[in-house]
């Protein structure tokens, strides 16, 4: 018997969809019902995503309301983009290697630079922005596999409340939770994201769910279901769906509800042995070549009469997928790979790790037996920021949620939440199904060796990386503006400082900074090495004065939150010059005519081993078409111009081995998270790289670090090394700046100082150069507590160090400062610090 399924309306993909030349206006709005009746069966016609026009008609509600004065993203003065891109490169080049740089930026300027940007300004005539088409292309057209390339995790701090950390409790919370999202999307209730006040793009929202990435014999296009109701549930690898919203987007299942079928959907699939489940886990396709899954979904799909077609139509169009794993890593490295890409675990011959229960096409909720719950997402549509307000908004509602069971007066995130399941008529909530369903697929024999495939390939793939986690509780956020640096900026000096320090180089580092305050605006790029970092690091690993050190950190922090103003301004230059860059080649494409009919440029041939840039981070830009319009790859350090200049020039600065350097990136970094989340993080952007997400939160700085086995756990200790270097650093600098400064008042001569009269006459005058006489003709008695907190630490004479000694000092370091930050003191110590009172910490204040 066929499985029961629903027909949804499926879109264009979005390259049609953004080649449209419709007036520049703001996409704000969810399409309208199929033919105006949400109650009615759903057409079976593709529909595509509400275009501009269309959508400035339906806006409603206040989630979108500041698009209109939004700005559009500037396509910045080439001469300026250019002034930038050398002072990227400067530190990262040798002498001669950047002379060649700026002549062929000068000559670029002079011959095609100014054509191509006349072209891009063209171009941009009745676009939204000026990069976004190329910025999906750069995406779809990639054709390795997504998992550890594109795709980032969030790690979600555990349930407050230990009771419902169970695995079938968290889940069902969490998805009610986001399912109270998806209404106030939809609803346009979700109060806009705002920075300093001001609105900032909210397009993004409207991508998160029903979404899914579809590859093609053309790359890969997004499609969405703008009116799916359902979610579908991984399971030891099996597919189950079920209904969770009305045609009015109200939740139609209460929590407990969630939780018996999810429990059911346990027990079930519980009873096919997970050996046996392995052999039919369809989802680890998703893993594979893009040109490979294109072929395996054609495959899929020609038998006439098959379930398959049906159940990718319920898989693709799910609102978010759930995986239910049955593992319970114990470590945050175990944890934060898990919510990555997976653990490879073979029995038997066959693999039954987690990997196997993911569908990495799709937003991806994960938990694990234990309860510990993640978010895996498809980065093509949605940055980090976006998916981050939707898991901090779903874990403060969990919280909420469960706080209004004991006190109904508790606050809510929503401004209207859906009525009560339990006390609506079941008739009102319209054509749906709440009972689970699983997913019969049919296992055709050359499916079985294609999963079969598709896993090995994986687990070598999981194998070529690893994970280390850092939290590192010494301080955060408090500690360092307590100490006037920019928090991000602080961390980020510290990790070109660990590198250098393990490596003694300096090597491309790249942050993405948002640009929403613009009209459908990404991302532009931080090049965090600047000449001030690398005298920062040279100065810190030298033997040099701590106040050397100091100065240096400073001045390296204050450039790079320059430079990170700047790319929020859209004033960096990696955009622009990709943009360029991508007319140049659509201009190629043009003159040989292969361009595809998607609007999508050539994608690359399958198997190619093409570095990705980060999946926050910039497009990769190593391959270009030749004049026969075939894509070929450049191997590293291979220069285009010496391969294609005899038959179509290359543009001097893409030809320049510059350009390479700056778009291969080695430390790969992304500050993104809240106290809503433990850790995040993505794969490595290079083979030979380091992808480092972090957190900064008031007292922790949470990082993970992921490689193709570069030492990781080695510079993980290196950075806590240097963190709790540079913390005792500042402290001395500090107490010598304290000891030097004395309020106005202490300022005053009391030989000078005017006879008291009446009261203030009364009593002896105390003097401090009194007290401390009396104290040094003693050697016994207590010692004031100015005097104490000017005194030397005993570790305040480490001095500098070489760039080996990290690893050796770090147990040394954190054993000097395990007294003092853990309250503990020597019993000498003790004795003369007694608990009266309140000790009140000033950096709280």
């Amino acid at each position: 018997m066929p499985t029961q399924v629903r027909i949804f309306a499926m879109p264009k993909s979005l390259g049609e969809t953004l080649s449209g030349n419709t007036p520049t206006s703001i996409p704000r709005s969810l399409p309208e019902r199929l033919n105006g009746n949400p109650s009615g069966p759903k057409s079976q016609a593709r529909k595509p995503v509400a275009t501009d026009m269309e959508a400035s008609r339906q806006y409603k509600g206040v989630t979108f309301s500041g698009q209109d004065s939004l700005p559009k993203l500037p396509i910045p003065d080439l001469e300026h983009t250019c002034e930038k891109y050398l002072a990227a490169l400067k530190p990262l080049q040798g002498p001669r290697e950047h002379s060649d740089t700026k002549q062929a930026v000068q000559e670029f300027l002079k011959q095609d630079g100014p054509e191509l940007n006349d072209k891009l300004q063209q171009y941009a005539v009745g676009k939204t922005s000026y990069i976004e088409q190329f910025w999906y292309d750069s995406y779809l057209n990639f054709d390795n596999p997504v998992v550890l390339n594109l795709n980032p995790f969030f790690l979600l701090e555990d349930d407050p409340t230990p009771a419902r950390n169970n695995q079938v409790t968290r889940a069902a919370s969490l998805v009610v939770s986001a399912l109270e999202f998806v209404r106030a999307v939809r609803r346009e209730e979700l109060t806009p994201d705002t920075i300093k006040g001001k609105p900032l793009d909210m397009y993004q929202y409207s991508r998160l769910f029903g979404t899914a990435r579809v590859p093609t014999e053309n790359g890969c296009q997004i499609e969405q279901d703008p009116d799916s109701k359902h979610i579908v549930v991984l399971c030891h690898g099996q597919f189950y769906w079920f209904d969770v919203l009305d045609d009015d987007s109200d939740v139609i299942m209460s929590e407990k509800d969630v939780s018996i079928n999810l429990q059911t959907i346990i027990d079930d699939a519980s009873q096919t042995p997970i050996q046996e489940a392995a052999k039919g886990a369809l989802g680890i396709l998703s893993t594979e070549n893009r040109k490979i899954w294109s072929g395996l979904r054609d495959l899929l799909t020609r038998e006439e009469g098959s379930n398959n077609a049906d159940c990718l139509g319920i898989v693709d169009s799910a609102l978010f997928m759930l995986c239910l794993d049955y593992t319970e890593p114990n470590t945050a490295a175990t944890l934060c790979q898990n919510m990555l890409c997976g653990t490879s675990q073979v029995e038997k011959g066959l693999q039954i790790g987690t990997c196997i229960n993911r569908w990495y096409d799709k937003l991806q909720i994960i938990v694990c037996k234990n309860g510990s719950a993640g978010i895996n997402f498809e980065h093509t549509g949605v940055d980090g920021h976006t998916v981050l307000r939707f898991a901090s908004d779903i874990y403060t509602d969990t919280i909420l949620r469960f706080a209004r069971t004991i006190n109904g007066g508790a606050p809510s995130l929503w401004a209207t939440t859906s009525p009560d399941p339990s006390k609506r008529d079941p008739d009102s909530f319209g054509d749906v199904n709440t009972t689970p369903h699983k997913l019969e697929w049919d296992m055709l024999p050359e499916m079985s060796i294609a999963v079969r495939f598709a896993e090995t390939r994986l687990a070598d793939l999981i194998g070529q990386n690893e994970f280390e986690c850092l939290d590192f509780n010494g301080y955060g956020k408090n500690f360092i503006t307590a100490m006037g640096f920019s928090p991000d900026a602080f961390v980020q000096m510290a990790f070109q400082a660990a590198y250098y320090g393990l490596y003694g180089r300096i090597e491309c580092t790249y942050e993405p900074a948002m640009t929403k305050v613009f009209l459908h605006g990404r991302t532009e790029a931080i090049r965090s090495v600047s000449e001030q970092s690398v005298h920062f690091v040279q100065t810190f690993w030298g033997d040099n004065p701590a106040e050397s050190k100091v100065e240096a950190l400073r001045k390296a922090c204050q450039q790079h939150t320059s430079s990170t103003r700047d790319c929020a301004k859209a004033e960096g230059c990696d955009r622009h010059l990709y943009a360029l860059f991508c007319v140049w080649q659509k201009s190629l494409d043009e003159q040989n005519g292969s361009l595809s009919s998607t609007g999508y440029s050539s994608p690359v041939e399958s198997g190619s081993d093409r570095d990705l840039s980060s999946p926050v981070g910039s497009p990769g830009n190593d391959s270009v078409l030749s004049t026969e319009g075939e894509a070929r790859n450049r191997e590293r350090g291979d220069s285009t111009g010496s391969r294609f200049r005899d038959t179509q020039p290359v543009p001097s600065l893409f030809a320049d081995s510059g350009w390479d350097k700056l778009n291969t990136t080695i430390l790969s970094t992304s500050n993104c998270g809240n106290p809503s989340l433990r850790h995040f993080g993505f794969g490595p952007t290079s083979g030979d790289g380091l992808g480092i997400g972090y957190i900064i939160k008031d007292d922790v700085i949470s990082v993970c670090v992921s490689s193709k086995h570069r030492q990781t756990k080695r510079f993980v200790d290196t950075l806590e090394s240097y963190l709790l270097e540079i913390r005792r650093i500042l402290r001395i600098t500090n107490r010598q700046s304290m000891s030097m400064k004395q309020t106005r008042a202490r300022e005053v001569d009391p030989s000078k100082a005017k006879t008291p009269k009446g009261l203030k006459a009364r009593g002896r005058m105390i003097t401090g150069t009194e007290v401390i006489r009396n104290m040094t003709k003693s050697s016994v008695g207590t010692r004031s507590p100015t005097e104490e907190s000017l005194a030397m630490s005993e570790d305040d004479e480490l001095g500098g160090y070489g760039f080996f000694d990290a690893g050796m000092l770090l147990q040394a370091l954190k054993a000097r400062g395990e007294g003092f930050d853990n309250g503990e003191a020597k019993a000498s110590e003790k004795a003369r610090r007694r608990d009266v009172g309140k000790k009140l910490r000033l950096v709280d204040y």
